[in-house]
């Protein structure tokens, strides 16, 4: 198990939105508790616009720089709430978030490489991939 119980997502969530999380716990693994807990408890911040402004702000806080080779990535950020939120969608609406995270990260999406299934790698790592959303070039999404 990546999170032993709710309350360890709940504190990465918490930790990206008031941007106190250490740098050191926003791994594959803490991107995806964070993405779970905001589908299933702060919907209104996986939309798009609101995603964007809630990591760029959290890497800022975390001396990241948000720029056209580092920090927030807009395509691989969405690829990866929308594979949280089907993934979430699969299991019952009362399903332990830490379950659903340790289900997850033994799945296609634990592998960090997992959308390269779906993009190619020059067409994910893009500078235009990398301010917005680019449609997959390998297979479409199973989602």
């Amino acid at each position: 198990m990546y999170f032993l119980d709710e309350a360890a997502i709940e504190r990465v969530a918490l930790g990206v939105i008031d941007r106190t999380l250490p740098k050191t716990e926003w791994t594959h693994a803490g991107h995806f508790a964070a993405a779970l807990w905001l589908c299933r408890h702060r919907r209104e911040l996986t939309q798009s616009d609101e995603i964007r402004t809630l990591i760029s702000r959290y890497n800022e806080a975390t001396k990241t720089a948000n720029t056209d080779t580092g920090g927030y990535h807009h395509t691989i950020t969405l690829a990866s709430m929308r594979g949280a939120a089907d993934y979430l969608a699969g299991h019952p609406e009362n399903a332990p978030l830490h379950f659903v995270h340790s289900a997850l990260m033994a799945s296609r999406y634990g592998h960090p490489d997992w959308l390269l299934a779906y993009w190619s790698r020059e067409v994910l790592f893009s500078l235009p991939a990398r301010r917005g959303w680019v449609e997959p070039d390998l297979a479409l999404l199973p989602f």
